[in-house]
């Protein structure tokens, strides 16, 4: 997934959930997917995002595009707000490549 987001445009910025948005049941925290993020050397930066907001992280980041991976939503009104009036690009990104659906519904 990450490739396809890398291929989207310029540069990649790469924002993880924080630990407490992140609420799987074996969920790894923030700072060893950040480190596992970095060590793969494909996007421009990473960070984990605000803790309580994502429209936060948006607004410090300003992206022409928002990529999502094939499980994960716009969190709230006020981001779907915020994305509109920036005129950001929303793309769900497939589970893999020739794989638009997946076994799981997004949450």
């Amino acid at each position: 997934m990450l490739k396809e987001a890398r291929n989207l445009g310029d540069e990649l910025i790469v924002i993880l959930s924080s630990d407490t948005h992140n609420k799987k049941a074996n969920a790894v925290p923030s700072a060893i997917r950040l480190q596992w993020i970095k060590d793969l050397k494909i996007a421009d930066s990473a960070r984990v995002g605000e803790e309580n907001s994502f429209s936060q992280s948006l607004l410090k980041e300003k992206p022409d595009i928002l990529a999502l991976g094939y499980d994960q939503k716009i969190p709230d009104e006020e981001t779907e707000a915020l994305i509109k009036n920036l005129g950001i690009k929303v793309i769900r990104l497939p589970w893999f490549e020739g794989k638009e659906e997946t076994l799981f519904p997004a949450p």
